[in-house]
């Protein structure tokens, strides 16, 4: 294909409830979303997974902007034939920012599945129709607010329950709500980097809570600690933040640092580097789910199509669209008796509602010259 021009979309939308993790607290969600248009007018759409500020990555979203506007989307637009497959080698003289190549590889791959009436999930080979799905639980202002939070999504039919943790929220979080839904619930949680090297011995102590898994619980470049930690614990290790690639995951399972990954596309560059991190830890053994990151639901669709891979046997955090949004870009995704079904449509399958789309502009900037 030959890429026309680039539209590059700021929206917000309001979430149903702030969501608070050890990084900070959010009301709204402030998402980048990427449109291409070929030569031969078709046209996809991508979303950047970068937040408004570079706490939980190094990217951001006017950097991530920034760095579409002058030297991702230049590259594609110079380019005689663009195929998706080969995004991530045409932008590979860019060094890091991965969020924003994924966006744009996105949007790229949407229309070219488009081009062919091909979905995303027949593309990948999958053969579910449906994905049991988690749902992650954020830092509450009281044990009685986490409970009835935890409460309403098991009766949703969530397959399992992720909790974010730091210090001074672990223990009696964790403690209140194994005694009031009991060790058959599926339960992990995630600290996102706020933890150190002295917590060894303390974080150790949550092995009696018969976790699924604890995720990130140091710096992202520090995979000493975690192998230190992994192996003390009985509970398994996973790593989200210190994987941005197929090597980082090589390198951090061959040094014990893990035993479960976390992928998220945006994070590692895109859908391609994604399902290649699928295939090397399908082949070594080592489980992984797909993790979220408040996608609208043009993420979401691509997400439960990677999850549908076999290689994810725990379920992700692709909750249905009414956990974050009272009303999202694209039709709601919906949970029905513990499950979300696949979108079957060309491409990624969902498009935008033009309606909903123009309520939660904020800025819309065109990259190339339409025709």
């Amino acid at each position: 294909m030959r890429i026309q021009h680039v539209e590059l979309r700021d929206i917000s939308l309001p979430l149903v409830t702030p969501f608070r993790t050890s990084l900070g607290s959010q009301d709204r969600r402030d998402l980048l979303l990427v449109k291409v248009t070929t030569a031969d007018r078709h046209v996809g759409w991508g979303e950047c997974a970068a937040d408004a500020d570079p706490s939980y990555s190094p990217e951001y979203i006017a950097g991530a902007r920034d760095v579409l506007r002058n030297h991702l989307i230049p590259a594609v637009l110079r380019a005689d034939d663009v195929a998706a497959a080969g995004v991530g080698e045409l932008l590979g003289r860019v060094r890091g920012h991965q969020m924003a190549k994924s966006a744009l590889e996105m949007a790229i791959l949407d229309a070219e599945l488009r081009a062919h009436d091909t979905s995303l999930a027949s593309l990948f080979g999958v053969h579910r129709t449906e994905l049991a799905v988690g749902v992650s639980v954020g830092i509450m202002d009281s044990i009685d607010e986490l409970l009835e939070a935890v409460a309403e999504h098991v009766d949703a039919g969530y397959a399992r329950i992720k909790l974010k943790i730091e210090p001074g929220w672990d223990v009696a979080p964790l403690a209140a709500v194994r005694e009031a839904f009991g060790d058959a619930l599926p339960l992990q949680v995630d600290a996102n980097t706020a933890y150190g090297p002295g917590d060894l011995g303390y974080l150790r102590g949550l092995d009696r809570f018969g976790l699924t898994l604890i995720e990130q619980p140091f710096a992202p470049d520090d995979l000493a600690t975690h192998a230190a930690l992994a192996a003390r614990m009985d509970t398994p290790i996973c790593l989200d933040e210190s994987i941005t690639s197929t090597r980082d995951a090589m390198t951090a399972v061959r040094q014990g640092a893990c035993s479960i990954i976390n992928i998220k596309p945006g994070r590692v560059g895109g859908y391609f580097e994604a399902r290649r991190i699928h295939d090397l830890c399908f082949a070594s053994g080592v489980p992984v789910w797909c993790g979220g990151m408040l996608e609208t639901g043009l993420g979401r669709a691509a997400n439960l199509a990677l999850a549908a891979l076999p290689g994810f046997t725990l379920p992700g955090d692709i909750s249905a669209t009414s956990r974050y949004y009272a009303q999202d870009v694209t039709r709601p995704f919906e949970l029905v008796d513990g499950v979300i079904e696949l979108p079957t449509g060309p491409g990624i399958g969902v498009e935008p509602h033009l309606d909903r789309l123009e309520l939660a502009t904020t800025a819309v900037e065109i990259v190339g010259v339409p025709s």
